[in-house]
Order: structure tokens, then sequence, then C-alpha cells
């Protein structure tokens, strides 16, 4: 005879053991049906209706919305004197938080060449961008974008990148935060010198934002798109999308959607890829190609 114990111990363990089943088969149903990748807005898309005046920087997150988006990668420029204003920073985080909009990325420009030869200078520069990574983590961002200005020869401005970059990286870590370097003109539009930094930097929070247009490296020279995004994809944190691309000639082309986010999703990328091409007027065409082009890479 079973004990009347022992039975609801059994029926117990068959309930539990069957909620802990179901509750497996619809997270992987779950996981099944996310998306392979996530679309946000970044900033700089719609740069001329900010800086006019005709979109506040506190509306971001709304239009955002407004066209369907729902992550959003802000521009330290439309914001310059608010790193430290939590105020104005609560109300930009509020407003994102109301519409269900998540922070991503905060894009900084304007604070110095993070590979200065000048030691001190790049000091500096490393210490005006921690205002952003504390901006970032108020916000409930995961990184800040920087650029890897320097001057010197390949090697050179390879050791001056790393050297900032590792700096502001660490400052980064202490608060869990990214900080991710985007191709964006000179050496660091060419994807090997890029790739070369990084690696030398060797730290898991600093990374890569892959841009699909900005591979000219200088008049008459730049690296190829796909080759480039390739190359710097191991290391992406996010994904910015243009809808022009370079070859390795210095000539301009339409984007080959397919192409190009193939590439991306074959890397195990499974982030946010940012708009930022199409103007104000065009973000509903360039949300819905994105969404066409991820539709028909999942089958």
């Amino acid at each position: 005879m079973i004990s009347t114990s022992n039975s609801s111990s059994r029926r117990d363990f068959l309930a539990q053991s069957g909620l802990a089943l179901g509750s497996l088969a619809m997270a992987n149903t779950a996981s099944a049906n996310e998306p392979r990748f996530k679309i946000s807005l970044a900033q700089w898309t719609i740069n001329p209706e900010l800086k006019s005046g005709k979109v506040d920087n506190l509306d971001f997150a709304k239009v955002a919305h407004e066209h369907g988006i729902h992550a959003i990668e802000y521009v330290n420029q439309f914001f310059m004197d608010k790193a430290n204003d939590t105020t104005y920073l609560g109300e930009m985080k509020k407003r994102a938080a109301d519409l269900g909009v998540k922070s991503l990325i905060i894009m900084c420009d304007r604070e110095g060449n993070i590979g200065d030869p000048d030691e001190k200078k790049r000091n500096q520069t490393v210490e005006n961008h921690r205002k952003w990574l504390d901006a970032a983590k108020f916000l409930g961002c995961h990184s800040i974008r920087v650029n890897a200005g320097s001057s010197g020869t390949w090697e050179e401005q390879v050791k001056l990148a790393s050297d900032g970059l590792a700096k502001l990286t660490a400052f980064g870590a202490e608060l869990g935060l990214n900080v991710i370097v985007e191709n964006h003109g000179g050496l660091s539009s060419n994807a090997d010198w890029l790739a070369e930094v990084i690696t030398k930097v060797d730290h898991d929070r600093c990374g890569t934002l892959p841009d699909f247009g900005n591979f000219r490296i200088k008049d008459g020279e730049s690296y190829d798109s796909y080759e480039g995004i390739k190359k710097l994809m191991p290391w992406a944190k996010g994904v910015s999308v243009k809808d022009r691309v370079w070859d390795g000639n210095a000539n301009q082309s339409d984007l080959d959607y397919d192409r190009m986010l193939k590439i991306v999703l074959d890397t195990g990328f499974r982030g946010y890829c940012g708009i930022e091409h199409g103007g104000f007027a065009g973000l509903n065409e360039s949300r819905e190609k994105l969404e066409q082009a991820r539709e028909r890479l999942a089958g």
C-alpha cells in the first residue's frame, strides 16, 4: 500500500514538473517568435528638425513611438548642457518610460579626441566623457558611443586610441556600461584599423557600433561596407543602418538590405539595428524596409 503522504508528494511533484515543462515550452515558443533583430531610431536621423526646433529633444521618444519604433539612441549634441541636469534627464527618462520606449545609447561628439597625441588632452577627453557615462546610466542605456579620433601613423594611432579607450572603458565597466566605437571617418572607417584598436583594448565592455554607410576614410578612399561590417560585427553592441554603402574604390551605391542584414545575423547578433537615414519624412518607410528584410530573412 502506498501511503497517503507519499501519494500527495508524488502528485505535487508531477504537478510542479508539469508547470515547469509548460513554462519551458512557453519560453521556447516566445524565443522562437521573437524577431531576429529589433529596430531602434538614432536621433541623428531627424537632426534638421531637432536643430531647427521643430522637434524638441524631450519629444524624441514620442517621435519614435508615433512611427512604431520602441527603442532610441540619443546624440549628446541635442542636450549638450544637460549631462549633469538630473531634473532634465529625469523628464527624458519619464517620457520614454511612459511610452514604453527603451533608451539604448548616447552617441557622444565634441568632447575631444580619445586618441589625442597630447597625453593631457587625451586624458581630458576621457574625463569629458565621464558625465555622459553617468547620464547613460541614469537614462537606462547600455552604452555610450565615442569617436576614435587620433593622428600620426597607423601604429601610433592604434596605440593612442586604444589607450584612451581603455581608460574610458574602465570607468564604464564600473557602471556596468559599454564604451563602443563607430566607424566615423579617418582611420576609424578602415575596419582593419578599428578591429586592431578594439583587439588591443581587449575588454568585454569595449565594442563597436558598425555603421553601414560610414566607410569613407577620406577623399578617394573607402573600405567596402559589406566587408567592413563583417569585420566589425564580432564586437558589435548595436548596428547603425544607412541606406547607402561604399565599395573599396570610393564609390557609393544603394544598400542591399538582405545581403547586409544576413552578414549581421550570421554573426549571431540579435540586438537593435538603429535607423539613421531617410529623415523625418521617411521614418515609416525606413522602418518598413527593415521589417520587410527581417521577414524575408526569417524564412
